[in-house]
């Protein structure tokens, strides 16, 4: 579901009516944008090496220093029955360990292979940021606009086709927009 802009802002921005592109429609392209844009941005994010369940509280082992503090919320991926929104716990909270209430049985503790991610959720840090909200318009423009070419091909307003345009050249256009809000330790790992 879109955080940052809305289906109506960009059916506006692209002068379509909903009666040729619905809501359904142009919410997919604008997850697409988000999906793109907002792991580009500065958030806290660690890779879980180890879970265990024990009396309803989950405790999850990350392989670095996690930033998450004592009642943020937290997405959970690729644990299995770990997966969704979580709250951390005060207790246990440590560099590499924290916790969280999971209303289940029991569960030994187990590797996880791949390693799963806890990510603070953030996307609402960035309703609002008018940088983050034009790099979001601008990637789901060009998706818009490749979908409906034909061929996949853009033409520019010179009339040269452009084939590369959703390619590297679509990060380097939202990097001049995001410049502040980048993560640049992402860029090292």
């Amino acid at each position: 579901m879109p955080t940052i802009i809305t289906a109506t802002e960009l059916r506006s921005v692209l002068g379509v009516s909903s009666a040729l592109y619905d809501d359904t429609y142009l919410n997919g392209i604008i997850d697409t944008s988000e999906n793109t844009i907002l792991p580009m941005l500065v958030t806290f994010k660690s890779p879980i090496q180890k879970t265990v369940l024990n009396d309803n509280v989950a405790t999850f082992t990350t392989l670095g220093v996690h930033e998450f503090t004592a009642g943020q919320s937290v997405v959970i991926a690729g644990c299995g029955p770990y997966n969704g929104t979580r709250t951390v716990l005060d207790s246990d909270l440590g560099a590499y360990t924290f916790q969280a209430a999971i209303t289940n049985a029991d569960v030994a503790e187990a590797n996880v292979i791949p390693s799963g991610s806890a990510t603070l959720s953030s996307a609402s840090t960035y309703v609002g940021n008018q940088s983050v909200r034009s790099a979001v318009f601008a990637v789901s423009v060009e998706v818009f606009q490749s979908r409906i070419a034909a061929g996949g091909q853009i033409e520019g307003v010179d009339f040269t086709a452009s084939p590369f345009r959703m390619g590297r050249s679509l990060f380097n256009r939202c990097v001049g927009l995001l410049g502040p809000y980048l993560d640049v330790e992402s860029m090292c790992q």
